[in-house]
């Protein structure tokens, strides 16, 4: 008999969601994380917005997962209380050639599953937002905010409520496949400790190709390198004049630098792009010359000095630079044949928002 029957490593948003959902379906979870608490990483490093599923490629993870999480997501907050709102976000272009761009953007939403979005141009996009400038913009009514922290409080609760336990400080050392199929995994921490399980599930983030590599028995040609993707948030001095999220045309890497609110109405840019080698979230104050050019694409008026240093985050990456943005990797038996074990990687945006749909796929991939 296995110590545990399921063994979730990494307490982010996606880790808990999935130990929500196998504790609601009657399974005994343990909930082990490297940090003091829960979200500690990218859960609680990033916009903070609710996508609507617009930027992926069709039949994609990152597509299908984003449409039934959001709808999931806005149900379950509503339902528990967490702190939300339903903004909705203009897509700007900055001239007419970007303004062609804009169709795109739009048959691509809808091939997802997502047919709210309308177009309309400067004028009336100014109307909207006085303080905009812009040729274009794609409205999307669905796109909003949520309180990270207390949803994965909500989902931690839920869990321990079903039975689930989290334990803390804890760091997976390594761990193998024993012959009757169980996993044996040792930890370190005040209290290193061994423990055997029947199902493994590897949500640990920017960790994840790392820990998988040390978790012996399964083919380590399925397990992607790891990229670290470094990205700076700049909080607005004063009252914001929009009311509404803003985003530029994306580009490679990611969405460009956007503007979000928070819950207060607060203003905050970003992220940008820079690609780095470790886990490091100081944040270099000269990197805000660049974001003066880039929002004053769409918002000429803001003033000088009016952006102060937030915080930054680090998108988990399975390509590096110049490569094609990659999808979700939810690799459970049918990828690996390892029975019991589901590593996730690359869960970056809009992890946050699938996360439910997350849970319930890790589920489904465990049989």
């Amino acid at each position: 008999m296995a110590d545990i029957d399921s063994i979730v490593l990494g307490a982010g948003v996606v880790g808990l969601a999935i130990a929500r959902e196998l504790a609601q379906a009657g399974h005994e979870v343990l909930v082990v994380e490297a940090a003091e608490g829960i979200g500690t990483g990218t859960s609680a490093r990033n916009s903070e917005v609710i996508h609507a599923g617009i930027y992926y490629p069709q039949n994609s993870l990152k597509a299908r997962l984003c449409v039934e999480g959001k709808e999931l997501l806005y149900r379950y907050c509503a339902e528990r209380g967490i702190a939300h709102q339903r903004l909705g976000k203009l897509i700007v272009s900055a001239s007419p050639e970007q303004t062609r761009q804009l169709a795109g953007i739009a048959e691509r939403a809808r091939l997802n599953g997502v047919d709210d979005l309308y177009q309309i141009d400067g004028a009336e996009a100014a109307r909207l937002e006085p303080a905009l400038r812009c040729d274009a913009a794609l409205v999307s009514p669905s796109t909003g905010i949520v309180d990270s922290h207390a949803l994965m409080l909500a989902l931690q609760g839920d869990a321990e409520n079903a039975g689930a336990q989290c334990v803390f400080m804890t760091p997976f050392r390594a761990g193998r496949v024993l012959p009757d199929g169980e996993f044996l995994l040792s930890f370190d921490g005040a209290e290193p400790m061994e423990l055997t399980a029947r199902r493994v599930i590897n949500s640990t983030g920017l960790s994840a190709p790392a820990v998988a590599r040390r978790l012996a028995g399964q083919p380590e040609g399925l397990i992607p390198p790891a990229y670290f993707c470094k990205g700076s948030y700049f909080t607005l001095a004063g009252r914001s004049p929009f009311t509404r999220l803003i985003y530029p045309m994306p580009d490679s890497a990611g969405l460009g630098v956007h503007l979000t609110l928070d819950l207060g109405g607060q203003a905050k840019f970003g992220p940008d792009t820079e690609w780095v080698d470790g886990e490091h979230y100081d944040i270099d104050p000269r990197r805000a010359d660049v974001f003066y050019d880039a929002v004053r694409q769409y918002w000429p008026d803001l003033p000088d000095g009016a952006l102060q240093p937030g915080y930054t985050g680090i998108r988990p990456k399975i390509v590096g630079p110049g490569e094609p943005a990659a999808d979700f990797i939810i690799a459970g038996p049918a990828t690996h044949g390892v029975p019991g074990l589901v590593n996730l990687f690359g869960i970056e945006s809009p992890g946050l928002t699938a996360s439910l749909a997350i849970g319930r796929e890790v589920r489904a991939a465990l049989g």
